[in-house]
């Protein structure tokens, strides 16, 4: 047992020994394991540092091309090439690496990162560096991050700071620098960073606070906007001059610590007051509200061009607006001093163009409009046009395509549209046959129908569609407004304008040309295309004078001194309309129109409010579209040539007499007030001329007997009826104190009861019911009674009973206070006799004479004595052979004694 024992012992002792010396090789595998735990451990942290950095910046966005080309906001230059206003997202001036200015570049370098040509976007000297020149010179006197990162912040990242952000800063700073040389990247700061007053950018910033280029900038103005986009804010100039100063000053010194100034140009640049040189307050911000709506006309056209984007592009657009004409429209839209409105919510579109290019001059986009890029009634509006349609839809077309003249009648009477469907006059009256011009003038509904019918709808459409209204399908309703989808001012204006431009439509514009950033220039004016003959052009627009004419229904518009050619319009609600929105009655409307031009300035004009529920009251409202119209073109017609709309060679003026049907040319004997002057297509003038005012042969031989029996006179007088019409005969007795008519078809009246001593004179008119002829006369003196005076008058009168041409003399003498003298003479055959004799007081002399010439003999001489103051009144002689009636002599003789 004890060797057991000991064998047990041995063992345990033998076992203790092998365990100290595994003890006595400890410290050699413990170190081992540390350092293969170490690499462990540094392998896993660096494992999990790659992958916490791939975690925070797996969501970090892709470095884009597109997203590091600064928006650029594009300038907006008005008809003389001055600068209207900038649109953009930002408002930035952009400037190439090349034209920046080295003191420029220098300021930034010693501000932002003087080793910025040493790293690689990230730089840890700059860091620490920053963290001491915080220390020396205020917090704020340089920032940790390289221009290389501040791109990378101010193009892809949020300003939080977060570790995540600043992770992907880095991140991408070193993409950035691995794909753009260091001039491209110190391009994208200087264009990139926030310089306050909305301005982004340096050379933005050098006009916004200097009014300057960037290469013109001194070393203070430098030094000024190279401290700003730390805190662009706070360092504005404007707003804070004294922080701005501060500011200011720290560039310098830092200009100066990194050697790029010397200590003396720092000293002065820094005794500079902060204010020298800044822009006037007055001048710094353009006042934009006048010119938003036209503007709104620029977006338009600038994204129908292609793949421009006017927000950021940084385009130079050359416009068509007149500035002028611009701030008048928006003030007359926007105060009461013009137009008196009917409350706040009245609204207005207006669109002003130059008639003979469709440039548009100004846009009224509406009244009190409170958002910015609003709704533009000018242009995004389309209400019914009502009979500002007329010449485009039926008139024009009809001369167009009819080859109908000025003067084509129309009957104002009752019809129905095809369909059946009534309608009527915006009077509910009906006038007959009228012209083509009355009935525009007058804007009669029924003839614009019938126009339309008699022109086609087809041919009606491709007319309205070459002016710019763009009707889908039409109706014979459109013929007087009731357009289903409606029109824009903009387009009315453009339609009016080729009336006006000799039948030249160009699509109204506001836009003549883009230039891009890289120089190159695109020409954006639309082209002119003839739309019309130049004899449509023409005989509308004189048509359309006579609107503004009275009794036309656009007096109002007129302004004197112009020449003006325009159409009033005004639509209707249906009944179920007036049921539906408790409208009093037809005359409360919910449209008004005006649109006109003259020969250089084309507007049309659209009133209403923007409900079509709600309705404009009867009275001066519905004229305030013509009042806006004749305020404008006066306005911007002042002091300009007021020639008017040329005569093309293609129609002729014509006499047309009225109320002829169909039309005929005025005769030479057509009465002044029954001929109008028109217009016709030449070669298609109406070649009748009329006969109902041409002259009938005249009466002839018209004279008188005296019928010394029955006291009465006779006249006689001889015509040769050409006609099978009856003629009757007019005739006039005038006794010296009333005139009488007598009507027959005799050739000879008998006028009884004459009184002798008077004179009768007769005009003798023939006449069949349509022409008249010219006229014969006749007079005869009854003879008096021996012994008879005159009552009333202190004269003897000799007078032959039958005065038949031949020679005799007359003479008397008498005793008295007073004398008198006449001699008579007369040459005929025949014999008469006269005595005169009178009493009373007075003198006088006289002479008549009088000469008869007739075919006949006569042998003997008659002579009368008397005292004479002569008067002969030639008479008419029929020329019988052999026979002679009397010609008529009057001589009369104031006459003193017996």
């Amino acid at each position: 047992m004890a060797d057991q024992y000991q064998s047990r012992e041995e063992r345990r002792k033998q076992k203790q020994a092998q365990g100290i010396q595994k003890t006595k090789k400890k410290p050699k595998g413990i170190f081992k394991k540390i350092f293969l735990t170490l690499i462990a451990l540094g392998i896993v942290m660096i494992l999990a540092g790659v992958g916490t950095f791939a975690y925070l910046v797996k969501d970090a966005p892709k470095l884009d091309p597109k997203v590091l080309k600064d928006p650029i906001s594009s300038k907006i230059l008005d008809m003389n090439g001055h600068l209207l206003t900038e649109v953009g997202a930002v408002n930035r001036e952009y400037v190439n690496y090349d034209d920046i200015p080295k003191l420029l570049e220098n300021a930034v370098l010693a501000t932002e990162d003087y080793r910025f040509y040493k790293h690689h976007g990230i730089d840890p000297i700059r860091l620490g560096g920053a963290v001491l020149a915080n220390i020396q010179h205020g917090f704020g006197a340089e920032g940790g991050s390289t221009i290389t990162q501040q791109v990378i912040k101010n193009s892809f990242l949020t300003p939080e700071k977060t570790l995540k952000r600043k992770v992907e800063e880095v991140w991408l700073s070193y993409q950035l620098e691995q794909k753009y040389t260091k001039h491209q990247i110190f391009e994208m700061y200087v264009n990139k960073v926030n310089m306050s007053e909305g301005s982004y950018g340096m050379a933005t910033a050098a006009e916004t606070y200097f009014g300057k280029k960037l290469k013109d900038l001194n070393l203070p103005e430098v030094a000024l906007l190279a401290g700003m986009p730390q805190s662009p804010n706070n360092y504005n100039p404007f707003t804070h001059p004294d922080l701005a100063e501060k500011r200011r000053n720290i560039v310098l010194s830092l200009m100066h610590q990194h050697g790029f100034i010397t200590k003396q140009k720092m000293e002065a640049a820094m005794k500079v007051p902060i204010t020298k040189g800044l822009v006037k307050e007055e001048k710094r911000k353009i006042d934009e509200k006048p010119y938003d709506s036209f503007v709104d006309a620029v977006i338009d056209e600038v994204k129908q061009q292609g793949d421009f984007d006017i927000f950021s592009d940084g385009l130079t657009i050359y416009t068509t607006v007149d500035p002028k004409a611009q701030k008048y429209v928006y003030n007359m839209l926007n105060s009461n001093d013009v137009i008196n409105y009917p409350d706040d919510k009245f609204q207005a579109g207006i669109s002003l163009l130059d008639t003979k290019t469709g440039a548009i001059r100004a846009i009224g986009g509406g009244r009190n409009q409170q958002v910015k890029r609003g709704f533009n009634y000018a242009i995004d509006t389309r209400r019914q046009p009502g009979s500002t349609i007329k010449p485009i839809l039926d008139y024009g077309p009809a001369i167009e395509y009819l080859k109908w003249g000025t003067y084509q009648t129309i009957d104002d009477k009752p019809v129905k549209y095809s369909t059946g469907q009534t309608f009527g006059n915006w009077d509910d009256r009906y006038m007959g046959r009228m012209t083509i011009r009355t009935a525009l003038q007058l804007s009669r509904n029924t003839p614009a129908v019938q126009t339309l019918q008699d022109v086609g709808l087809d041919r009606a459409k491709k007319f309205a569609n070459n002016l710019g209204i763009p009707l889908k399908e039409i109706y014979e309703s459109y013929a007087i407004g009731g357009l289903k989808d409606g029109v824009s001012p903009l387009q009315m204006a453009g339609a009016y304008s080729a009336f006006g431009n000799n039948g030249f439509y160009t699509k109204p514009y506001a836009v003549i040309k883009i230039k891009l950033r890289d120089g190159t220039v695109i020409n954006t004016t639309p082209e002119t295309k003839v739309v019309m003959k130049d004899y449509t052009a023409f005989m509308i627009t004189d048509m359309l004078k006579s609107v503004l004419q009275y009794p036309g229904t656009g007096t109002r518009a007129n302004v004197p001194g112009l020449h003006i050619a325009g159409k009033t319009g005004t639509t209707n609600y249906t009944d179920e309309e007036r049921r539906q929105w408790n409208i009093p009655s037809s005359s409360y409307i919910p449209d008004a129109w005006f649109s006109g031009y003259t020969p250089n300035y084309t507007a049309s004009i659209w009133t209403g409010y923007k409900d079509r529920s709600t309705p404009i009251a009867p009275g001066e409202g519905q004229k305030i579209a013509q009042d806006m119209f004749r305020n404008l073109i006066s306005y911007v017609s002042e002091g300009e040539q007021t020639s008017d709309f040329p005569v093309p060679d293609s129609v002729q003026q014509v006499r047309i007499e009225k109320g002829s049907m169909p039309p005929v040319l005025a005769s030479q004997y057509t009465p002044s007030n029954m001929v109008i002057t028109e217009y016709a297509v030449k070669g298609n003038a109406p070649s009748i001329v009329s006969t109902r005012y041409d002259k009938l042969d005249s009466p002839s031989n018209a004279s008188v007997k005296y019928d010394e029996t029955n006291k009465q006179l006779v006249l006689k007088w001889s015509y040769n009826d050409q006609s099978s019409a009856k003629i009757q005969f007019a005739v006039t007795v005038d006794d010296g104190s009333k005139q009488s008519s007598i009507t027959t078809d005799q050739k000879s009246i008998t006028i009884p009861n004459v009184t002798p001593g008077v004179t009768y004179k007769f005009t003798v008119v023939a006449n069949n019911g349509s022409r008249t002829s010219n006229s014969a006369v006749a007079s005869f003196t009854v003879p008096k009674a021996p012994g008879e005076t005159t009552p009333g008058n202190d004269n003897g009168i000799g007078t032959p009973s039958d005065i038949n041409p031949g020679q005799g003399n007359g003479q008397g003498q008498g005793n008295g206070t007073g004398q008198g003298q006449g001699t008579g003479q007369g040459q005929g055959t025949g014999q008469g006799q006269g005595t005169g004799q009178g009493q009373g007081t007075g003198q006088g002399q006289g002479t008549g004479q009088g000469q008869d010439s007739v075919q006949g003999q006569s042998n003997n001489k008659d002579k009368g004595q008397g005292n004479s103051n002569g008067k002969h009144d030639q008479g008419s002689t029929d020329h019988n052979s052999g026979t002679t009636d009397s010609g008529t002599g009057e001589h009369t003789t104031d006459q003193s004694g017996t």
